[in-house]
Formats: structure tokens, sequence, C-alpha cells
């Protein structure tokens, strides 16, 4: 396993972590997505540790907190071996102050999460959405708050826009708090905005990238295709509920994956989660997975490194139009270079 940098802190990752929304299934919408229980978590964590993945992650809105519970059953005993992060802001009560990165909120909140994984702290916690109801400097006073009582380890935001991302920065910086170490978002070859704005503020900044859903809510495993019926699983169950993609552009990424699939004897997700791997700021990647069999697939795409001809192939089929300023900022690039191509 390959261990990365997180952004510029000194903690080192793997490059592939273990995503546990799949985890206790006890609500509608995160059943859909699985629904494992306390046994097969453990045996997904032993496969993951067989292979060198020490980090998982979680959220406290998954399945309403079960997942962090099947977690914390599952790596009783072997905590000190591993590295677990996990986020909160997400509404998580009917309270009024049961949302949200108020003070009160956040540490009612890591408490709760701590109880449940049954750990003295967390490594790694994640506002996990934007609070524009809070000031920014309560959110971090609290989080920093939380460092320095032990409980977290680093901090990190997940799905802020880029001018949430710098003004935290900013304020942790003017007024010595903790800073943001990861950036946790979504990004895939057929979800490539985070370039446009995100990346180069990452690049600039020394965030890490976390990447969740790295194959495009479960669009880039091969079960669609041109023409074809999709084949059993999550998403012709209905759990697919990110956002909308056109089919067309989903079959051209698909027809280059399964060019460059045959190139390189991989998988379509193996080479979907490579491509993903190599990208600029990037520390990590999650990955999920409900059974032995998908984790196990998963895990083939480290230890190998597409060609930039394979690189340049993927590129052009997932290649789209940026939003503006973008697309204007495109003709400039000579003093103003993106991480990479648009």
């Amino acid at each position: 396993m390959e261990y990365r940098q997180l952004g510029r802190s000194g903690l080192k990752v793997p490059a592939l972590s273990f995503g546990t929304a799949t985890f206790g299934g006890t609500n509608e919408f995160f059943k859909v997505w699985g629904d494992t229980d306390v046994k097969g978590a453990s045996r997904l964590i032993d496969i993951c540790m067989d292979h060198g993945i020490n980090f998982f992650d979680t959220a406290d809105i998954y399945s309403m907190g079960a997942s962090e519970e099947v977690l914390g059953a599952a790596i009783k005993g072997r905590r000190d071996d591993m590295l677990i992060s996990t986020k909160t802001t997400f509404r998580f009560g009917e309270g009024p102050n049961d949302t949200g990165s108020s003070r009160y909120h956040i540490i009612k909140a890591a408490e709760a999460s701590l109880k449940r994984l049954g750990t003295d702290h967390i490594d790694l916690y994640f506002m996990h959405g934007f609070d524009a109801m809070t000031p920014v400097e309560e959110t971090l006073s609290a989080l920093d708050n939380l460092v320095q009582s032990g409980k977290i380890r680093y901090i990190g935001c997940s799905n802020f826009s880029g001018w949430h991302t710098m003004k935290s920065l900013a304020t942790s910086e003017k007024y010595g708090l903790g800073r943001y170490v990861a950036y946790q978002g979504y990004y895939s070859l057929i979800g490539r905005d985070y370039e446009w704005e995100l990346m180069p503020l990452g690049a600039d900044q020394g965030l890490g990238l976390m990447v969740w859903s790295p194959l495009g809510w479960g669009r880039l495993t091969g079960k669609i295709r041109r023409n074809q019926p999709i084949q059993d699983g999550r998403i012709a169950k209905g759990g697919d509920t990110g956002p909308s993609v056109p089919n067309e552009y989903i079959y051209d990424v698909v027809d280059a994956l399964d060019e460059v699939a045959a190139e390189t004897g991989k998988s379509i997700t193996q080479v979907a989660l490579n491509w993903v791997l190599h990208r600029p700021t990037v520390s990590n990647v999650i990955i999920g997975a409900r059974t032995e069999e998908q984790l196990l697939q998963n895990l083939g795409a480290i230890g190998w490194n597409l060609t930039p001809d394979q690189i340049a192939k993927l590129d052009a089929a997932s290649s789209r139009r940026p939003a503006y300023p973008y697309w204007h900022q495109m003709g400039f690039e000579e003093r103003n270079p993106p991480p990479v191509k648009w």
C-alpha cells in the first residue's frame, strides 16, 4: 500500500481508505446502499488491514449513527492500529440546535460520535457541509478546543465551495486556530467540477483531497452501458441519487474505460479508480463495498499506472466545458495555469 502525506499535515494516510456508509442500513436511504452488520464489517475490515488499508471513514448521519456503532464494534481491540474519520453538521435530532456547525452542536456531536465509535479520539473530524448561519470563528474555535483537549487530531471540511474553504483557512490564520488539512469532496471521471476551483485552491493552500464516490455514484462499475439494461445492483434498485448526468456522457466515458481496460487487463472499476488516484492534490480515495468480492475488485486499482496516452483518452472522453469564470480563464493560461488541463 502506498502512503501519502495528508495535505501539509505531518499525517501519512494510505492511498485508499474504506468508507462505511454501507454499515448499519437502518433507514431507507442507506439501506439501499447496504446493511452490513458487525460480523460482515469485521470481515471487510480484516481484508482491508491485510492489504494495508488502516483508514476508515464514516459520519454521524450514516444510518443515523448506526454506521459509527457498527464500525466501533468491529474495530474493538485494535483501534490503535487504525485511523478513523467521521463528520458532523447535518441534522441529527429534532431540536433547533441539532444541526449546523455551532459550538453547541459540534461538541455535542463529537462526544456522541466518540461514544458510538468506542474510542477516546477521532483522527480526522470533518465539517460535513458549510453552515452559513454560524460565524466561521465560532466553528473553528470549537474545533480547536477539541483538538487541544486531545479528542480530535486533525480537522477537515467537506462539500464547501471554494470561498467557504478559503474564508475558513484565512480565519484560522488570523486567529491562530486549528487549520483544515483535508477536503473531502466528490470527484470522478463523470464529476470533474472539483478541478475548476477547489483543485487550484487545494494545491495553493496545501489541502489534501479525500475523494468520495470516485466511481460516480456507482455509474462507472460497468453496469451502465450503451444499449444494455442496467445490471442488478444498487442503481437498479433505485439507489442512484447522485447528480444528474446525461446518459450519452456516461456511455462515452464508459466506452473509453472499456478501451483502456482492454489495454491494461484491468476492470473498468480499477481503471476509473486509478485515474482518480493520480490526479493533483489527491491524498486518499475512499472506496466502499458491500461484499468481499467488491472490496477485492477495488483493491486492484493500486500498484500500477495508466500511460500518458491512456490518461489523455480518459480526459478527452470526460472533459466538459467549465462554468464561468473558468471557461474565460482558459484563454489566459499563460499567467493563470490550472493544475490540470480542463
